[in-house]
């Protein structure tokens, strides 16, 4: 039996992830800075919360990664964990650095240390890319980091291939766009979109409130994206890669394909709030996922209207394809 640590199971894709290791044989650790007070309400909901092992690790401290890591002794480990806010990342810089990049230092100098032959996955994101989006990003896109959460991302990124050459650790990065699902919290602009189309679709009077409807971006369902980070860590050499749909649409075919499903239209109920526009917003990300295609068999099943149906469905309470 294998088994595997996943730092961030509480999270979406940790908990998406942890459902897919459990359905493979794994033996499954998840890591929360305190266990015993984390409620992992995204485990509940998918049925696992008492198949996971939850092991108590602070990512931002060395000692308490290297005794989780010892104890464990996995033969993989997700790094899944971090602020996860784009806009948040603004307000807490610092914070953002040391829950990115130093939690990954600190796992990769956890595995060197022990010298073990455990496999690392890093949690990388298209937000590196920055503003190079005229061209479809691919795994040799030079980054140019527009965010704090950005640049946090690309010194984790670096940091990983760093100890792939140095130390020959099996180390990778997915490079992943935007993913969604019901899991998401509504603080993500998308689940915010559902929530709230949902509610007004059920009778609340209330305006939904969003910034720039300009933007675009390649969204995608995130229990796919879990399968992709697996399959990257059953190759025999370490390899990044794009994953991605390769498909674009703007935030605001987004918040009308969710509106129109639920029979309404979006300009009688969405206000552009300035107050929420971003220091420095990227306006356009696209992505080339051919490698992932090509070297892992991985393709996308959904695109961003898939996404926003079974979002909507699991809103509302249907039963849909929710959870695949």
């Amino acid at each position: 039996m294998k088994s595997a640590l996943i730092c961030g199971v509480s999270g979406q894709d940790g908990s998406y992830l942890a459902r897919l290791l459990i359905s493979k044989g794994y033996e499954v650790y998840g890591s929360s800075r305190d266990a015993q007070m984390q409620s992992f309400d995204n485990l509940r909901a998918l049925g696992i919360k008492d198949k996971v092992n939850l092991v108590s690790m602070a990512t931002t401290d060395f000692r308490s990664v290297l005794h989780a890591v010892s104890h464990v002794a996995p033969d993989e480990i997700y790094n899944l964990a971090g602020q996860s806010s784009v806009a948040m990342s603004f307000e807490q810089p610092l914070q953002t650095m040391e829950s990115i990049g130093i939690s990954t230092l600190n796992l990769l100098e956890a595995i060197r240390f022990t010298a073990a032959n455990t496999k690392f996955y890093s949690a990388g994101s298209s937000e590196c890319f920055g503003a190079s989006a005229k061209q479809p990003c691919d795994e040799n896109t030079p980054f140019r980091p527009r965010s704090p959460y950005a640049v946090a991302k690309a010194a984790a990124f670096w940091s990983v291939a760093n100890y792939r050459e140095a130390y020959g650790l099996h180390a990778c990065t997915g490079i992943l766009f935007n993913h969604e699902s019901p899991l998401r919290p509504e603080r993500f602009v998308t689940r915010k979109i559902i929530a709230t189309a949902a509610r007004i679709a059920s009778g609340s009077n209330e305006k939904l409130h969003l910034g720039n409807l300009s933007i675009s971006r390649d969204w995608g369902w995130a229990p796919e994206y879990v399968e992709a980070m697996w399959m990257m860590m059953q190759l025999d050499q370490a390899q990044d890669f794009v994953i991605a749909t390769g498909q674009t649409c703007t935030l605001e075919e987004f918040v009308d394909a969710a509106f129109d499903a639920v029979g309404l239209h979006w300009h009688e109920h969405v206000v552009v709030d300035e107050t929420l526009f971003r220091p420095a917003d990227l306006a356009e990300s696209r992505a080339n996922p051919a490698k992932a295609q090509s070297a892992l068999g991985w393709r996308a099943r959904h695109a961003a209207r898939d996404v926003v149906r079974m979002m909507l469905d699991a809103e509302l309470g249907k039963p849909a394809s929710t959870t695949r």
